[in-house]
């Protein structure tokens, strides 16, 4: 007598009801337990949080590399990585330390590997600087976030890839410096220098292609005094 033979469909059937089970309970984990279970290769895990990610990381890429379909790409990889480095994840750093540190350093990479032609892009130099930085101090202060997001994609060529990742965290992603320092595996300090010196760059080349803005500027400043830096 033939042993019974098991029922592929049933256990299709099975096996299809745990993995959506276990899909369930990840959509309501939180970033940390998700990355506890990548640690114990649960993919389902990892499939949660691109779907959780993936919209956020996009954007933070397209807003470093300044291509969307290049921006899609790095972020491929990046969960391609995070994956193969899953086991090497330090726990003391946050999830989005972590994700946003693999992405950042695509990022970089991507902006360095097409660092000549992007750097001859830039072509100017800096006059009167001192005069010029108090009024362009003014102007850059005074536009408003989708202002600064669209001037800055067209003239982030200025900047370094480590100024540009920084303007980027700290400006268009609201994170601290702190928090930017973990990310790009910098100094505190550093962080505050790149911004510094982005924030000049960016408003000194504002200033060469759109004096306009700096008019507009001075009439809403009215009694203002000066411009200063914002922590």
């Amino acid at each position: 007598m033939e042993p019974p033979r098991e029922d592929p469909p049933r256990s299709g059937l099975t096996i299809a009801y745990s993995r959506h089970r276990r899909q369930v309970a990840w959509a309501d984990a939180s970033d940390a337990e998700l990355l506890e279970g990548l640690r114990r290769d649960d993919d389902l895990a990892l499939d949660e949080l691109m779907r959780r990610k993936t919209t956020r990381l996009v954007q933070l890429a397209t807003r470093l590399v300044g291509d969307r379909e290049d921006a899609r790409d790095i972020v491929q990889i990046a969960f391609l990585r995070i994956w193969n480095s899953r086991h090497r994840f330090d726990r003391r750093f946050s999830p989005n330390t972590w994700i946003y540190r693999i992405v950042s350093n695509l990022a970089i990479d991507h902006l360095r590997s097409r660092a000549s032609r992007l750097r001859s892009l830039q072509g100017f130099q800096l006059h009167d600087e001192h005069q010029r930085g108090e009024v362009s101090a003014r102007q850059l202060d005074s536009l408003s976030a989708s202002e600064v997001r669209s001037v800055f994609h067209e003239l982030a060529s200025t900047l370094s890839e480590k100024q540009r990742a920084v303007f980027v965290l700290r400006e268009m992603e609201g994170l601290a410096g702190k928090e930017i320092a973990g990310i790009l595996g910098i100094r505190p300090s550093t962080v505050r220098n790149h911004l510094f010196n982005s924030r000049k760059l960016l408003r000194e080349e504002l200033l060469k292609r759109y004096p306009e803005y700096a008019q507009t500027a001075g009439t809403r400043a009215g009694t203002r005094t000066g411009g200063k830096e914002r922590p």
